[in-house]
């Protein structure tokens, strides 16, 4: 699968969600062409943050725990979001390896979620987390 294509399914698979936090953000996705081994230190670099920010990596499916799980006590519409975070969980897994998630700060937290395409290029969601 090509980068577009890739981009494409990721914009699809995102579009109409908003990560909760304390506040709602959508997700942005990117493309890093050229960035074939990620470390923190390049994550920061490419987001110009400065190299002294907090930055925690977490699993995937840490990040993404609360978001994902339909519960009986939950809205009709509740519980279809949840399956839509699933939805979206299964397309990142499907198009990108080496998935990590990097939360960035302190209180208001860039989160970049990144993984590898198949031609080795970083792909993967932003959004931003607020936290008290």
């Amino acid at each position: 699968m090509t980068n577009q294509e890739i981009i494409e399914q990721l914009k699809a698979a995102s579009r109409d969600l908003v990560f909760i936090s304390e506040s709602d953000y959508p997700f942005d996705v990117f493309l890093w062409e050229g960035m074939t081994s990620v470390t923190s230190e390049k994550v920061l670099q490419q987001t110009a943050h400065p190299q002294d920010t907090l930055i925690e990596v977490v699993p995937l499916e840490s990040f993404f725990r609360q978001a994902t799980t339909v519960e009986d006590w939950q809205s009709p519409e509740e519980q279809e979001t949840a399956k839509n975070y699933q939805a979206l969980v299964s397309t990142l897994k499907s198009n990108l390896s080496n998935l990590q998630v990097y939360r960035l700060g302190t209180i208001e937290i860039n989160v970049y979620i990144l993984g590898q395409t198949s031609t080795g290029d970083s792909a993967g969601l932003s959004t931003l987390v607020v936290e008290t």
